[in-house]
């Protein structure tokens, strides 16, 4: 089988993560970087032994043709470069959140369905094998039928109305950095229709939201979700069920998780013994279902995408109330 040849947009942090992912799967290469920063791609490009550095994506994309692109910029570009690469008939990885709104995600997946085109989200947390372990103890009736579920996830950014977190230019907010994991793995887990949902936000005077507490009705679950920006929290995942519970620790990045019987007592640990880099599973997955011609991933379908979006929607909506 030929070399599968990715393709970076974006020199971020998060992008070095991407490349050790990409060095540990066979058959798989990190061809070109791009940046709008020439010597910032460069830089990127020694760092991680990357062949080929760009001051332009279009040039980029254009030159190296490759198998995919992965997008690791700021949200606020998330649509545009997304909309790049469907024009030239590159499937796309993109960072979360990857649309600020329903719109950009309505539009972005409609044009790549009509071009033939894969998109993904990379929602790397739904692949891990804690979160994976979760799913299956739900499915096998392990704890019974979930009527409680919360999900806790904060930490304190970094002040400056200039940074990733605190700029609506860079599409800052807890919402589409820290809400976006409690919603699409809350979501995955429980894999039921929702009825309803509440949300309410507080928001720094840059415009950005800093808090946000949104309310779910499942078909079978109430569901509370938090985020904070201003708080450190404990971070975990409880889902409470008649027979019993489990709880997910640092759920976003999750290395184990513990399944209790009704009466609180340990039932099963299990403990990720061989994840290196979580980075490699949505590697795997958009290689795959490129490779076999999908559209979209059947673990992070657009659908879950849309509704994420959907959600920002609804959170901007509570801003001046």
């Amino acid at each position: 089988m030929t070399t599968f040849r990715f393709a970076i947009l974006g020199a971020a942090k998060i992008a070095d993560k991407f490349c050790d992912a990409a060095a540990k799967i066979a058959g798989c290469e990190v061809v070109a970087v791009a940046s709008k920063s020439r010597e910032r791609a460069e830089e990127f490009a020694e760092r991680n032994h990357v062949p080929h550095f760009y001051g332009s994506y279009e040039e980029m994309l254009g030159e190296q043709r490759p198998d995919c692109a992965y997008i690791a910029v700021t949200v606020n570009d998330h649509y545009r470069l997304t909309m790049l690469c469907i024009e030239q008939g590159i499937p796309v990885l993109c960072e979360k959140a990857m649309f600020r709104n329903a719109q950009e995600a309505g539009a972005a997946f409609a044009r790549a369905k009509q071009a033939g085109v894969f998109v993904m989200e990379a929602m790397w947390s739904r692949f891990l094998p804690a979160v994976q372990k979760v799913k299956e103890w739900l499915l096998g009736g392990r704890i019974g039928t979930v009527g409680l579920a919360q999900f806790a996830i904060g930490f304190v950014a970094p002040a400056g109305d200039e940074n990733r977190f605190y700029s609506p230019l860079l599409g800052g907010g807890v919402a589409k950095d820290l809400t976006v994991y409690a919603y699409e793995m809350t979501t995955f887990l429980l894999g039921q229709k929702i009825k309803s949902i509440t949300a309410a936000a507080s928001w720094s005077e840059s415009g950005v939201d800093l808090i946000n507490h949104i309310s779910i009705s499942f078909e079978h679950t109430l569901a509370s979700l938090q985020a904070s920006f201003v708080n450190k929290m404990e971070e975990r995942m409880v889902l409470y069920g008649q027979e019993g519970k489990i709880v997910l620790p640092s759920p976003h990045f999750a290395g184990e998780c513990f399944l209790y019987d009704r009466e609180g007592v340990l039932v099963e640990h299990f403990r990720d013994e061989k994840t290196q880099n979580g980075f490699t599973y949505e590697i795997e997955e958009a290689m795959r279902c490129v490779r076999e011609g999908r559209l979209e991933s059947s673990v992070i379908p657009h659908a879950d995408t849309v509704a994420c979006a959907e959600l920002f929607d609804m959170i901007d909506a509570t801003k001046g109330k």
